[in-house]
């Protein structure tokens, strides 16, 4: 028996992380070619938002595989694939963050009616990154722990 069996099938994404204390580090995620919660790929959200301590990392320079703790994530950035649901609300907001960033963007998410507020998604207790959508196509995974306070943009998103 070899262990090929064994292997799931992966393709990597590039992503930047900034980590705490050690900053900007680009390399790739490794994402199941199949989620084993939905349809379609694994997305970066579903890797770091699962119960492990440890995420696996391949950086071209050097080249390595390092294995960071989930931890000491501030956050994630990668480039979206397509093009948003239009039809999924989108509650524009600022994050303030313990290095005294703010990063604006919005939160795009379905969420059950019942708890369909900016603050049920940010208090939800299964999850550590949330997911932001940037102005410039680009997605931002932020760890919880890293933020200050949010600051709900009360001004009205033509784009929704």
């Amino acid at each position: 028996m070899t262990n090929e069996i064994l292997k799931v099938p992966k393709k990597l994404k590039p992503v930047t992380l900034w980590v705490h204390p050690e900053g900007r580090v680009r390399g790739s995620l490794y994402l199941r070619e199949q989620s084993p919660d939905h349809a379609g790929p694994e997305q970066p959200l579903e890797v770091l938002n699962q119960c492990t301590p440890f995420v696996v990392i391949k950086r071209e320079e050097p080249d390595e595989l390092r294995f960071y703790n989930m931890r000491s994530i501030i956050r994630v950035e990668y480039e979206e694939e397509g093009e948003p649901a239009a039809d999924i609300p989108r509650q524009r907001c600022q994050m303030q963050m313990m290095d005294g960033s703010f990063i604006s963007g919005a939160i795009r998410e379905q969420l059950p009616p019942a708890r369909a507020r900016l603050l049920d998604y940010l208090n939800r207790t299964d999850e550590c990154f949330i997911k932001m959508h940037m102005d410039e196509g680009i997605i931002y995974l932020i760890n919880k722990a890293y933020i200050i306070h949010v600051h709900v943009d009360d001004a009205v998103d033509d784009a929704s």
